[in-house]
C-alpha cells in the first residue's frame, strides 16, 4: 500500500469512528457522564440501549465460563479490600506510568504515547527506520526502567508537546494508578485503594472457594466486577477510562501443566470471540515480547477497531505468584492438598482477564453498517448488525397503523411476548420510519400486525441484515424468537 493510499485508509478509519462514537450518543448506547455539568473526562454512563446490551454481553459470558463448565464456579468480591492486598500483589510498589509535564502548556503526558505519535510522524515522512529506532530504543528503556533513557530519548528525537509545541519537558516519572481514599473517623482513617483490577479478589478466596464449592484441581473462579485505575490521559471513547468494568477468570492447575491450559484457553477464547460474529481477520493473537516478572506466558487478543488493533482480553501464565504472595503477607498457608498425588502444593493459575467496555466498543465497532442505494431499489440506511441474542431489543411490534383494530391486536401480541424477550412496541409514524428507527438500535425483528392479522391471525416478520418480509402464525412468534434470539442459541455453538 503506497503512502497516500495508507493516508487515505487512516483518515477513513478516523471518519468511521467518529461515526460510530456519534451513533452511540444519538441512539441511546452511550453517554458523556455529568453532560449538564460540561462532563467528567473519561467517564461515560451507558444509557437504556447500552445498558442492554452490556447485561446481554454480561449474561454470555457468565454462563459460557460457569453454566457451561462443571469446574468453574463465580464470586463477587467487594471493590474495597484490606491495604495489604496491594502490597502483596505489586500493585501498591509497581502499579505505574511513566508521565512527563509540559512546562508551557501545563499538560501531562504518558510517555509511550507521547513516543509513539512521534514515531508514527516518522513514518508518515518517510522516515519508517527512524521510527523503528525510536520505538526499540523505548522499549528497551521502559523494560529497564531506565527514565533517565528517556528522558535522553526524548531530547535525542525532538518530541514536543502536541499544545505547546516545545520540548520543555519536566522530567519523566512514575505515577501510580491506583485511587485512595480514607476510611474511618479521621483521627485514625486508614487508607484503602479502589481496585485497579478484580483478580485479586478472587486470589484472596482461593481457599473459601475450593472448600466451600468442594472444587478439585483443575478449577476457575470467575468475577465480573468494576475496577479503577486514575489514568492521567484516557482516550478512545470507552476504550480507557478511570472507571471501567472486568470480566476475569482464574483457572487453577497443577504446577507443571500450565502451558497445556494456556493453549487450552486460547483455543476456547477464540471461538467464544467467533460465537460473537467477530471474523479471523479483525481477530489477532499478540504474544507478549517481554513478559512480567511472575508469568511464563502471555497473550494479548486484539480486535482491529477503526483506530488500529488494540487488546480486549489478556491470557496470561501467572504461575503460583499471587497465592504465594498473599500466602506471604498474610502468614497463612494456601495450598491444595492433591489427593491423587497425595501431596500439597501452591497451584499455578491461568488468567483470561476481559475488558467488558472494550467488547461493548468491539461489537458496537463490528456492528456499524452503512450500506448505500442499491439497483434494485433499497435506500442506503445505517444499522447496527449485532449478533440477535445480543441485541438490546429482540424484536418490535408494530402495528401497520392506528386504527381499525390493529393496536388493540399488536398490543396484545406485545402483552404475550414481553415476559419472555426484550421486546419494543411502536405505533407512531410510517411503518418505514419505525422499521429505520428499530435498524438504527440493531433490532433483528420487526413483527408488523396488519389488516390480514385480522383475518388469519398472521404477522410479518420483517429480518434487519435482509430486509426480507415473511408471514408467520401470531401463535409461533414465541418459539421463533426464541430460536433466533436467546442467548441459548449462542452457547449452543460453543
Amino acid at each position: 500500500m503506497s503512502f497516500v493510499e495508507d493516508s487515505l485508509s487512516a483518515n477513513a478509519s478516523h471518519h468511521m469512528f467518529k461515526a460510530v462514537v456519534s451513533h452511540a450518543y444519538a441512539y441511546g448506547f452511550i453517554y458523556p457522564s455529568s453532560a449538564i455539568y460540561e462532563g467528567l473526562q473519561a467517564t461515560y454512563d451507558y444509557g437504556p440501549y447500552g445498558t442492554a446490551l452490556k447485561r446481554n454481553v454480561q449474561e454470555f459470558w457468565w454462563k459460557s465460563m460457569t453454566q457451561l463448565q462443571e469446574n468453574i464456579v463465580g464470586i463477587d468480591a467487594a471493590i474495597m479490600m484490606h491495604p495489604t492486598t496491594w502490597k502483596a500483589s505489586g500493585h501498591l510498589d509497581g502499579f505505574t506510568d511513566p508521565m512527563v509535564d509540559n512546562k508551557d502548556s501545563q499538560k501531562r503526558y504518558r510517555v509511550d504515547w507521547l513516543i509513539e505519535a512521534h514515531a508514527a510522524q516518522l513514518v508518515s515522512q518517510g522516515q519508517p527506520t527512524q521510527a523503528k529506532k525510536l520505538l526499540e530504543a523505548m522499549g528497551n528503556y521502559l523494560a529497564l526502567g531506565d527514565l533517565a533513557g528517556i528522558d535522553a530519548l526524548m531530547q535525542e528525537f525532538a518530541i514536543v508537546c502536541p499544545l505547546a509545541k516545545t520540548a520543555n519537558w519536566t522530567a519523566v516519572r512514575q505515577f501510580n494508578l491506583m485511587f485512595a481514599t480514607q476510611v474511618g473517623a479521621q483521627e485514625d482513617a486508614t487508607t484503602l485503594y479502589l481496585r485497579p483490577e478484580t483478580a485479586q479478589g478472587i486470589f484472596v478466596n482461593f481457599l473459601n472457594v475450593q472448600k466451600s464449592a468442594r472444587m478439585q484441581i483443575p478449577f476457575g473462579i470467575a468475577q465480573i466486577g468494576k475496577a479503577f485505575r486514575n489514568e492521567i490521559v484516557a482516550r478512545q471513547f470507552i476504550f480507557r477510562m478511570r472507571e471501567f468494568e472486568q470480566m476475569e477468570m482464574q483457572f487453577f492447575v497443577p504446577p507443571g501443566t500450565e502451558q497445556t491450559w494456556f493453549d487450552y484457553w486460547q483455543a476456547r477464547r477464540k471461538v467464544w470471540y467467533n460465537v460473537l460474529g467477530i471474523s479471523d481477520d479483525k481477530l489477532r493473537f499478540h504474544p507478549h515480547q517481554q513478559l512480567a516478572h511472575y508469568a511464563t506466558a502471555a497473550v494479548d487478543i486484539e480486535y482491529a477497531f477503526p483506530f488500529g488493533s488494540k487488546e480486549v482480553e489478556g491470557i496470561h501464565s501467572r504461575t503460583d505468584f499471587d497465592l504465594r504472595n498473599h500466602a506471604h503477607y498474610a502468614r497463612k498457608k494456601i495450598e491444595y492438598f492433591d489427593p491423587e498425588l497425595n501431596k500439597s502444593y501452591i497451584p499455578y493459575v491461568i488468567e483470561t482477564s476481559v475488558g467488558l467496555d472494550r467488547l461493548i466498543l468491539m461489537l458496537l465497532s463490528n456492528a456499524f453498517t452503512q450500506e448505500k442505494e442499491t439497483t434494485d431499489g433499497c435506500k442506503a440506511r445505517t444499522y447496527l448488525k449485532f449478533p440477535p441474542p445480543l441485541a438490546p431489543i429482540k424484536a418490535a411490534v408494530l402495528p401497520l397503523v392506528k386504527k381499525d383494530g390493529l393496536e388493540t391486536k399488536a398490543l396484545k401480541l406485545w402483552n404475550h411476548l414481553k415476559c419472555d424477550f426484550a421486546v419494543g412496541y411502536e405505533a407512531t409514524q410510517s411503518i418505514g420510519r419505525r422499521y429505520t428507527r428499530q435498524d438504527l438500535i440493531g433490532t433483528p425483528y420487526c413483527i408488523t400486525v396488519d389488516y390480514q392479522t385480522l383475518e388469519d391471525d398472521t404477522v410479518t416478520i420483517r429480518a434487519r441484515d435482509s430486509r426480507e418480509q415473511h408471514r408467520m402464525d401470531a401463535a409461533a412468534v414465541a418459539d421463533f424468537l426464541h430460536n433466533k434470539t436467546s442467548i441459548k442459541s449462542l452457547l449452543l455453538q460453543l
